[in-house]
């Protein structure tokens, strides 16, 4: 088995980003700041925020956590889009009341919605990013293989099939109705992000797949992703971490977003 390990190619994005973050204060005078907009006081979100803000931290970009109720959400958002100080602004999700989602997250202009979600987005999602380099970084083929992504949620299925189809790659995505088993055993490469634990069997997978595991959720045992254990027991498989996989990737994404907004401010 032969291990995506995220967490060692942060270590070099890291260390690039804190250079250019240190150049755009030395040369333009420019402080990238981050927003987060916290609505939902939850363990999970916090421990996330905590790990943005660290990492912030380390690279010299601020990290400010803004705490507000979701109706009054809107509003504070429109008033970040015209302090100039903000360079990029996320909303954490879930919020309190889902149906309300779309409504806070297009609030935040485009030119600062560094989490790719508005609609009128100029960035692209920090996760398919991630996944992305990740993938670039141990040079796994893509063309002409077969890619399945499973699931095609908001925050990464759907939006990883439109950038690997801006790429001229052709993901097949599939969804509840798919026959996964009929689907993966000739898969080169999966995707997999639907928050089901155990959802992606070792039976269901040929030699030599490329397996990236995105999905969250909680069991007994804390966070879990979507594939079974048994899967990490073949010999002949690529697959990502059970931590530290995909994860330390999407927060070095996300800052790239940032200091991408930070260094458009300078033009």
């Amino acid at each position: 088995m032969k291990i995506l390990n995220g967490r060692e190619l942060a270590g070099f994005i890291k260390e690039r980003q804190a250079k250019t973050v240190r150049a755009l204060r030395q040369a333009h005078n420019v402080q990238p700041k981050l927003a987060i907009i916290r609505t939902n006081p939850d363990p999970v979100v916090d421990s996330y925020m905590r790990l943005k803000q660290g990492y912030g931290n380390d690279i010299g970009i601020e990290v400010d956590i803004v705490v507000v109720d979701q109706k009054d959400a809107a509003a504070k958002i429109r008033e970040l889009n015209d302090d100039a100080s903000v360079h990029g602004m996320i909303v954490q999700i879930p919020l309190p009341d889902p149906e309300g989602t779309d409504e806070v997250l297009n609030a935040v202009a485009a030119e600062k919605d560094v989490d790719g979600l508005a609609a009128k987005t100029t960035f692209d999602p920090a996760t398919p990013m991630a996944i992305i380099w990740l993938l670039a970084g141990y040079n796994v083929a893509l063309e002409g293989k077969k890619l399945v992504i499973v699931g095609r949620g908001r925050l990464v299925g759907a939006p990883l099939a439109r950038m690997w189809g801006q790429s001229s790659l052709k993901p097949i995505v599939a969804n509840r109705q798919t026959d996964l088993y009929e689907e993966l055993k000739d898969a080169d490469v999966i995707v997999t992000a639907t928050g089901v634990p155990n959802l992606i069997k070792a039976d269901m997978l040929k030699q030599n797949a490329v397996i990236v595991d995105a999905g969250v959720a909680t069991d007994k045992n804390g966070l879990v992703g979507d594939v079974d254990p048994a899967v990490r027991e073949l010999p002949d498989i690529t697959i990502t971490p059970e931590k530290g996989g995909v994860g330390p990737l999407t927060v070095c994404a996300l800052f790239e977003n940032v200091i991408r907004a930070a260094q458009r401010t300078t033009s």
